[in-house]
C-alpha cells in the first residue's frame, strides 16, 4: 500500500475508484479499513483516499498525546504530500471531529463535509465512557481485546448481537485480522477524544455538510445533533432511527444510501 511522509510522519493510506477525492478518516482505534462496507458503493463515483492516523494502522505512532487540532494539520498536510488540493471529507467519530477541525482550519482543502456519530465538544458523560476504554487497555491483552470487550457493545445494537451473532462473530474476525495497535497510541487517541472541542470553530465552516447520528447511540447520541446543526451554517441532519454509534458497519446498505445521495449532490 502507498505512504507518504508528512512532517517526518510514514503515513500510510489506499485509494479506490475514480472521480473526485473523497478523504475518509477512521474512527478511534480503526484503520483505513473500517470503510470496507462503504467502498464498493463511494468508490463507483469517487477516488477513495482512506489513511491510517498516525497511531494506527501501518502509519507512523508518535508519542502522545494527541488532538483533533492536530490530526487536523497532519490531514492537509497529506492531502498536499500526495497532490490533492481539495477532497470531500467524511469522518466518523473520532474521524468526524477531525474533520470538523479540518475544514475550519484548511477550509481551502475541503469540498464537502460529512459528519457521522461525531460531536462538537467532549461532555462529561462522553468522557466516563472513554475513560472506561483506558482503564480497559491497562486490563486486556490486546487493544483488539479492547475493541471487541469494551467498545463494540457501545456501537451496535442490543438487536444486532441477539439476531445476528454470526456477523458479530465477521466483525471480531475482522478486528483482530488488522494491524495491532499499541496500548500507548491507543491511550494517546484517547486523549484527543476527551481534550476535544471544536464549539468555537463551527461557525468557520463553510462548505456543504451532512451531520448523521443512530437514534440509539449513546457514546455520541444526538444530543450533539442540533449543536452541531445549529453551529454548521445550512448543515443537513439525517438520524437513522434504527442504529447506533456504528451504523455504517450494521446496516451498510441505508448508511451508504442516505450519505451517497448527499456526496453526489455535491460534485462539481
Amino acid at each position: 500500500m502507498p505512504q507518504v511522509e508528512v512532517d517526518g510522519l510514514r503515513i500510510n493510506y489506499d485509494v479506490q475508484g475514480d472521480g473526485e477525492p473523497l478523504l475518509l478518516i477512521p474512527y478511534t482505534s480503526a484503520d483505513h479499513a473500517c470503510y470496507a462496507f462503504q467502498l464498493p458503493s463511494y468508490a463507483e463515483h469517487f477516488s477513495c483516499i482512506a489513511l491510517d492516523l498516525p497511531g494506527s494502522g501501518e502509519s507512523d505512532k508518535p508519542a502522545g498525546p494527541y488532538s483533533t487540532e492536530g490530526y487536523a494539520d497532519q490531514v492537509a498536510g497529506f492531502l498536499g504530500a500526495i497532490g490533492v488540493d481539495k477532497a470531500h471529507v467524511a469522518g466518523v467519530s473520532l474521524g468526524a471531529a477531525v474533520g470538523i477541525h479540518l475544514a475550519a482550519r484548511h477550509p481551502s482543502r475541503v469540498r464537502s463535509l460529512s459528519l457521522h456519530s461525531g460531536w462538537h465538544a467532549s461532555d462529561d458523560y462522553l468522557n466516563v465512557v472513554v475513560e472506561q476504554w483506558r482503564t480497559l487497555a491497562t486490563a486486556l491483552p490486546t487493544i483488539a481485546d479492547v475493541v471487541v470487550q469494551g467498545i463494540f457493545p457501545w456501537c451496535f445494537t442490543p438487536e444486532m448481537y441477539v439476531k445476528r451473532p454470526e456477523f458479530v462473530d465477521t466483525l471480531v474476525d475482522f478486528v483482530r485480522g488488522r494491524p495491532a495497535q499499541p496500548a500507548d497510541a491507543f491511550l494517546a487517541q484517547i486523549d484527543g477524544v476527551v481534550a476535544h472541542d471544536a464549539s468555537a470553530v463551527l461557525g468557520e465552516i463553510d462548505v456543504p455538510t451532512l451531520i448523521t447520528f443512530g437514534a440509539h447511540d449513546l457514546v455520541c447520541s444526538t444530543r450533539f445533533a442540533q449543536p452541531l446543526k445549529n453551529g454548521i451554517t445550512g448543515s443537513e441532519l439525517v438520524v437513522f432511527d434504527h442504529l447506533s454509534h456504528a451504523g455504517l458497519h450494521e446496516d451498510p446498505e441505508t448508511f451508504n444510501s442516505a450519505t451517497l445521495d448527499f456526496l453526489l449532490r455535491q460534485r462539481s
